[in-house]
């Protein structure tokens, strides 16, 4: 007995981003202690659920920035964020002091979209063909990182800018090029990685090209 797959007899469903979900909530319910461990997280019982499951404050508080990069990303997933469970997105706050940056990381698992709320910054991503897309953006500007490329922020304004972010999946992931460890990262390092970015963002735009930045963030990586 045969099959014989044709168009008219096999469907094949395609996930862009995190599957539908099969019912209209699914607020998470965290255990003290995990027995089962799953491709996501586990729904509260129905009638349980509460308008509180579909609100939260997380974004109302600037993070800690006293550290060598003057920034903070609090990133809120279904597991700080209940009502998001299912729902296909999780969302960001990031803060970052004058002078400023978010270093070189990615997002394995989803597409980013940013809005600035206040500031003006440097937003850059690079492609897997090596290709850097760049712009200045400035208070209302959105931008959108496209799934699993390495960017970066950079604060060029003269206040604190303020960034939230929306992501395609409701555990985006965080790949960092920060040190593995506290002493491999130095203030001095940081500055001197600053003032590369800086001085190759100050250059591409005087010149409107896009290698020595490309170049730059390419040596950052493979460094």
């Amino acid at each position: 007995m045969f099959f014989i797959a044709t168009p008219f007899t096999c469907i094949i469903h395609v996930c862009s981003a995190d599957c539908d979900n099969l019912q209209d909530t699914c607020p998470t319910s965290l255990p003290e202690k995990e027995t089962i461990f799953i491709n996501g997280l586990p729904c509260k019982s129905k009638d349980n659920n509460t308008a509180q499951d579909f609100k939260t404050a997380e974004l109302t508080r600037a993070g800690p920035r006293d550290n060598f990069f003057g920034s903070s990303m609090n990133i809120v997933s279904a597991s700080k964020f209940p009502g998001l469970n299912t729902v296909g997105i999780s969302i960001s706050r990031i803060d970052i002091e004058v002078d400023g940056m978010v270093n070189l990381h990615n997002h394995p698992r989803a597409t980013e979209m940013i809005y600035v709320n206040q500031g003006v910054l440097a937003a850059a991503f690079l492609d897997t063909q090596n290709q850097l897309f760049q712009k200045s953006l400035r208070a209302g500007d959105v931008f959108v990182i496209p799934k699993g490329l390495f960017h970066f922020f950079l604060n060029r304004g003269s206040a604190a800018a303020v960034i939230f972010s929306v992501f395609n999946s409701q555990n985006p992931g965080l790949g960092s090029l920060s040190a593995s460890t506290p002493s491999e990262t130095t203030l001095e390092s940081v500055e001197n990685l600053k003032r590369k970015l800086i001085t190759s963002f100050s250059d591409l735009e005087l010149h409107h090209g896009t290698t020595d930045l490309a170049s730059q963030i390419l040596e950052i990586i493979y460094s």
